[in-house]
């Protein structure tokens, strides 16, 4: 076999049908429909990007630190049980998710933010309710949060908690006491001890 041959004559076949032209002729017709593209997407992801990093009230900024996972006991009717709280910080930096009774089916989720300037709450609760609750007063040991009656939960009629005192006791110790209101009457506290579980 002429090698030389066939080689030309594969040359010669490829140069007819111009392929590398067509492929570049094709995309030079709109190099500029792409840079546009490619500039929308680069403005949208910076314009995405936060300046800094969110910088919430001072009692956001203690919440923050509660990041990490947390061991309690409490008695639920049932005598006591360990149960676990995880704290993490989402949406930027703007909230802190709590899930007590982590990973089981108890599990519940409230939600810190800062609202107006000053620290609030959602609590998403096992009563197939969400009471909010705003701060009501803070001082170095202590969060005390109150019914926030645009909630648009009735507090007269549904059976919810109401209100939160979060103590700071140590830095790997806190102490959440949570209070139930029915028909629009104080009842029991549910105070439970949590300790941080270190890595």
């Amino acid at each position: 076999m002429n090698t030389q041959k066939t080689a030309s004559k594969y040359r010669s076949a490829f140069s007819a049908t111009n392929w590398h032209n067509v492929r570049l002729t094709s995309f030079n017709k709109q190099p500029s429909v792409v840079v546009l593209m490619l500039l929308a997407m680069a403005g949208w992801l910076s314009a995405a990007q936060p300046e800094k990093p969110y910088q919430g009230s001072a009692e956001f900024e203690r919440m923050k630190a509660l990041a990490g996972t947390w061991k309690g006991k409490t008695d639920m009717g049932q005598g006591p049980m360990e149960f676990t709280v995880e704290y993490r910080l989402v949406s930027g930096g703007s909230a802190i998710e709590e899930r007590i009774f982590a990973g089981t089916p108890k599990e519940m989720v409230t939600m810190y933010y800062d609202k107006n300037g000053k620290l609030a709450l959602t609590h998403y609760c096992m009563l197939a309710n969400q009471p909010g609750m705003q701060l009501k007063s803070s001082d170095p040991k202590t969060l005390q949060f109150d019914f926030d009656a645009s909630c648009g939960l009735d507090p007269k009629s549904e059976t919810h908690m109401h209100s939160l005192t979060i103590t700071f006791e140590k830095p790997d110790t806190i102490t959440q006491d949570w209070k139930l209101f029915e028909k629009g009457e104080a009842k029991e506290s549910h105070p439970f001890t949590l300790k941080r579980v270190k890595a």
